[in-house]
């Protein structure tokens, strides 16, 4: 039984990790690269996120949750800023943090077992296992890793050739993209 727990709880590690950070955030990279500085913080209007407030929100989630909550780093969060600040903060900056942070998180996780993850923390006022904490972060960071792909497919006015099913033909080549 000890042996089938562990098989379970590495491959959910496996593909949280890899959710995060060979999925979602190489999707991340690439909109931020197709975007210029200005569309980087360009908001449809007041009560909207920019691509820039998605990252710094991601970074800041990620922080605490993982790194603070299953990590036990002192929790420095500021939430509230991250949906306030204007820009403009660049691109590699922007992605330099949200790598770093992620990097981080999946080092934590690596090193997570069946019984830390049953573990009760107490995160942003809610007290939740290491599990659900997990759970939270990959579902956030999928949601608004959409929200950027939206906006970049919405300023750049095409595809951007993300989604294929297996064994499905690239449907067009997305040309002049920056390197990763």
């Amino acid at each position: 039984m000890k042996n089938s727990n562990r098989a379970i709880v590495e491959h959910i590690l496996g593909e949280a990790r890899h959710s995060l950070q060979a999925h979602h955030l190489p999707r991340i990279a690439r909109c931020l690269g197709m975007l210029s500085e200005e569309e980087i913080w360009w908001r449809p209007h007041p009560t909207s996120n920019s691509v820039g407030n998605l990252v710094l929100h991601l970074e800041g989630n990620v922080r605490q949750w993982l790194l603070s909550g299953l990590g036990g780093r002192p929790d420095l969060r500021d939430r509230d800023w991250e949906f306030r600040e204007r820009g403009p903060i660049s691109r590699r900056t922007l992605l330099a943090r949200l790598r770093k942070t992620v990097g981080q998180a999946c080092r934590i996780l690596s090193n997570l077992s069946h019984t830390d993850l049953a573990r009760a923390h107490r995160i942003q006022g809610f007290r939740v296992t290491s599990f659900k904490a997990l759970s939270h972060v990959t579902e956030h960071f999928v949601y608004h890793t959409g929200q950027i792909v939206f906006v970049t497919k919405l300023k750049q006015q095409r595809d951007l050739s993300f989604t294929r099913l297996p064994g499905e033909k690239l449907r067009r080549p997305v040309a002049n993209l920056p390197p990763l």
